[in-house]
């Protein structure tokens, strides 16, 4: 999935220079991502010696940027030009899978 083009987005609820012109609601986007057994063995030998799990991180990296396309479309099928106080959320699904959720406020801007 493309993320919308053309959305300035922010954690904070105000941009700097840009004026506010009307809030559209609450707008999110999720992804739910299971472990693969491969980087699980991989993640306990780092455990091991330490260091980065890099499977997991490319994993969460994933998942962030699918959360974050889900939630820019439903901002522009709203008719946003930006999306204010973005935030993540995640939680545990079932054994081995744990939700990404991105959420924020819709809004136009100028």
């Amino acid at each position: 999935m493309q993320p919308a083009p053309n959305l300035m987005i922010s954690n904070t609820e105000t941009i700097p220079g840009v004026t506010v012109v009307r809030t559209l609601g609450l707008v999110s986007g999720s992804t739910v991502r299971a472990k693969h057994v491969g980087k699980d063995i991989m993640a306990g030998l780092k455990n091991i010696v330490g260091g980065e799990l890099k499977g997991y991180t490319e994993l969460l990296s994933e998942a962030r940027n699918e959360a974050m396309a889900r939630m820019m479309q439903a901002a522009a099928g709203l008719g946003a030009n930006a999306i204010l106080n973005v935030r993540f959320a995640t939680s545990s699904v079932a054994g081995g899978a744990a939700e990404l959720f991105a959420y924020g406020t819709a809004a136009q801007v100028q």
